[in-house]
């Protein structure tokens, strides 16, 4: 069956995102100031329809085309925000990464306190299926706790716990890692993706986070990729989670 020229076919914002160019929400911004042509003419309405294999689209006079497609790794060191500008003026992740780079959004977010694994694509539709609830991909944590665990604790978080907004927050799998006279550090892995997901969790039993650090997306490893560097994924990595999302290959798998 033929495919449909429809298949290609978004809106303005949503076009300059897949070309590589910013993120959609800049995009509404450029589309908005005027600084936006679709063959040839002013477009102001972002979800202007565009067909990314046929039509011209301009920036500030210079025409897009799709960019090489980039996954990248970076290890986040605390106290960075993941977004490309802050109002408050925080030091973003961006800072992290190299100025001949084209435009990569982050695949998800870490906080402002939290450390690790981070992955940035220009690649919007692989990052919205990594983001997707169906996929269910694992993202495991080490997690420095402020006090003595015990196995209260650890069924406490595999049962679930409700918030303070009323959210179930639960962990997949949770096991002590090591302790020390004062503290614990738990290796916790989660298979959902809600916000500040792990803090609140803890937080709703009163116990004490003092670092939390993504060290694996999938099958995808931290390693000792060191902090504030960004690397591109290989060839065998990007495979291993374009695997981990396809629940055909996973059921085959078992």
């Amino acid at each position: 069956m033929a495919r449909s020229n429809s298949s290609r076919r978004v809106g303005l914002a949503r076009a300059l995102s897949k070309l590589g160019h910013c993120s959609r929400s800049e995009a509404r911004k450029l589309i908005r100031a005027g600084r936006v042509r679709l063959n040839r003419r002013l477009r102001f309405d972002p979800e202007t329809p565009v067909h990314l294999e046929k039509d011209c689209v301009e920036v500030d006079g210079q025409r897009l085309s799709e960019e090489t497609r980039i996954y990248l790794m970076l290890n986040k060191p605390r106290g960075l925000v993941t977004t490309a500008s802050d109002e408050e003026g925080r030091e973003t992740i961006y800072s992290c990464l190299s100025d001949n780079l084209p435009w990569v959004a982050p695949v998800g977010r870490l906080d402002k306190a939290s450390e690790g694994l981070l992955l940035l694509t220009n690649d919007s539709e692989w990052g919205a299926r990594m983001l997707a609830p169906e996929t269910h991909l694992d993202k495991t944590y080490h997690v420095q706790m402020g006090a003595l665990v015990d196995s209260g604790l650890i069924h406490a978080i595999l049962a679930g716990v409700k918030a303070g907004n009323g959210d179930v927050l639960q962990a997949k799998a949770a096991r002590i890692l090591r302790e020390g006279k004062r503290n614990t550090w738990l290796e916790i892995v989660l298979d959902e993706g809600k916000n500040r997901h792990i803090r609140r969790m803890f937080e709703a039993l009163g116990a004490e986070v003092l670092r939390l650090v993504r060290v694996a997306v999938g099958p995808l490893v931290l390693g000792n990729l060191p902090k504030r560097a960004f690397r591109s994924l290989t060839a065998t990595e990007k495979q291993a989670l374009d695997r981990a999302m396809n629940p055909s290959a996973k059921s085959q798998a078992h």
